[in-house]
């Protein structure tokens, strides 16, 4: 992993992949969109509603990917003092909050229609909106300290033991009463869903995990640039100050 500790080297392999990972982001949106808005049949039950089901799901999987990613991208930090991969995990934070949001926003939509109130205090739905404050709580820690490196650490740690959350956020529905139903992709016997809506389901799935990796090599790529700049700048001002420093009194 260090050989893509260098900044140089990253910045030239996120340039050769990113148009491809963009590409096949939007290549994989439109055809998704169009295979859950337009082929998809709606639910014998809820009707058109469901397909809100195909943000909702993939939202939902990609606020958990990304916070595990982060923790394990923390770790590398914590441990090794990789150098990107902290600059990575905070990145990662921002997008993973994003999800959250949109997980959360588009359950209460779907589940208005569905269960007659916009939120309800059940297992699923609460270590969510956890998950969500621990992404914030990440974000806040990082940004906290005057040193990047101390306020990186904090939130390392903090991404670490929210790891905890994550179990309880997949296994709620099993452990508790929820209004949530059990796992219907990812079970024993394989998915319950009709294969007519887990194709639109799985390749919606794709494209939100292509816009992930998309997004996060802008966001690392913007976030060199900027402490580049940042530190060309303090090495002009400090050139600047040195002849004076040196000036006869």
């Amino acid at each position: 992993m260090h050989r893509f500790a260098n900044p140089a080297r990253f910045m030239r392999l996120s340039a050769a992949v990113l148009p491809y990972v963009a590409a096949a982001a939007a290549l994989t949106t439109l055809v998704g969109l169009y295979l859950a808005l337009l082929v998809a049949p709606p639910d014998y039950q809820q009707g058109e509603s469901v397909r809100i089901m195909y943000i909702h799901v993939p939202a939902a999987w990609m606020a958990l990917m990304v916070y595990g990613a982060m923790a394990l991208a923390s770790a590398v930090g914590l441990v090794w003092r990789h150098p990107l991969a902290e600059l990575a995990a905070r990145e990662m934070a921002w997008i993973g909050a994003a999800f959250t949001l949109v997980c959360l926003v588009t359950g209460s939509l779907w589940g208005q229609p569905m269960w007659g109130t916009w939120w309800v205090w059940d297992a699923r739905l609460t270590s969510v909106l956890i998950l969500f404050f621990l992404y914030l709580g990440y974000l806040a820690l990082a940004y906290a300290f005057d040193e990047p490196t101390r306020g990186a650490r904090a939130a390392g740690i903090l991404a670490l033991v929210g790891v905890v959350n994550l179990p309880i956020i997949k296994f709620s529905v099993d452990w508790w009463n929820t209004l949530h139903q059990p796992a219907s992709v990812v079970r024993m016997g394989g998915p319950a869903i009709a294969p007519s809506m887990l194709q639109p389901l799985l390749v919606m799935a794709l494209a939100f995990f292509l816009y992930f990796v998309t997004v996060l090599l802008i966001r690392l790529r913007t976030a060199l640039i900027e402490r580049k700049i940042r530190a060309l700048r303090l090495a002009e001002a400090e050139r600047g100050a040195a002849p004076s420093m040196a000036a006869p009194a």
